[in-house]
């Protein structure tokens, strides 16, 4: 039977942000990189009940050369011994480019690779997010889609399924579907 996945973005889903003018930006070190209340436990609960926990990122400082890439391996490697993690999909594209990245959000090439690499079905499967990217990519994935609404100074391109306040709150919906 194909799995099912629970695709996660990074920053604003299971770590703090920086806001900066009402937008949400990554930790820059390890050091910066804080957990949210509430996720590990929603991730535990999440892997009880058989979902697979795929993080989906886009990282486009690195592609930019703002941020070293060693730096964010660092985070993943901390984020993967933290958390039930089964696999980290990262697009270091700095966007903009032509033709557009497959792999960075909103385009869905990073939940595909996920999809085909660990046998998941993605119409049984779930993307969360807190930016409009993540919620685009889940449509095009057909996922259903949860928002984490922070009110940053955005809109959204799309309707998620759901809009929640926290992962903990997403992973209460996605296990009252099963």
């Amino acid at each position: 039977m194909p799995n099912r996945a629970v695709f996660l973005d990074r920053d604003g889903v299971i770590n703090r942000t920086v806001l900066l003018n009402g937008k949400p930006y990554p930790p820059r070190t390890v050091e910066d990189f804080e957990i949210l209340p509430g996720v590990g436990e929603a991730c535990r609960n999440l892997k009880e009940a058989g979902y697979l926990l795929v993080v989906a990122t886009n990282q486009p400082d690195v592609g930019r050369g703002t941020l070293p890439q060693e730096t964010v391996e660092m985070i993943h490697g901390h984020l993967t011994e933290t958390l039930p993690i089964d696999q980290v999909e990262v697009c270091y594209d700095p966007g903009n480019t032509d033709p557009p990245c497959e792999f960075r959000k909103p385009r869905p090439g990073m939940l595909l690779k996920a999809a085909r690499e660990l046998g998941i079905e993605l119409a049984r499967s779930f993307m969360v997010g807190d930016r409009w990217r993540d919620i685009d990519c889940g449509m095009a994935a057909k996922c259903q889609t949860l928002f984490i609404d922070y009110g940053y100074s955005e809109s959204l391109k799309s309707q998620p399924h759901y809009r929640v306040k926290s992962l903990l709150e997403a992973a209460d919906i996605i296990l009252k579907q099963d």
